[in-house]
């Protein structure tokens, strides 16, 4: 899932894709919160996970933000 995530981030969410490791945060990729209301949204409608964006704001790192999407149903 980490590769799916990471397209969405550097697609239509405009993160440098260089920026995108496992080990980083919402902050570091310059993410705030409106951005993770669209990641939700995105996830929801293309990937047909349902994911709160609290959630994804409570993930320390964009590799657990990954595994919950994963734990979620969404497919690698």
């Amino acid at each position: 899932m980490f590769a799916a995530l990471r397209d969405i981030l550097a697609g239509p969410l405009k993160v440098d894709r260089e920026k995108i490791t496992p080990d980083a945060t919402l902050e570091q990729l310059g993410l705030d919160s409106l951005s993770v209301v669209e990641l939700s949204m995105i996830l929801e409608k293309d990937h047909g996970v349902r994911v709160t964006d609290d959630e994804l704001l409570d993930t320390p790192t964009i590799g657990a933000m990954a595994q919950l999407i994963g734990d979620r149903g969404a497919p690698v």
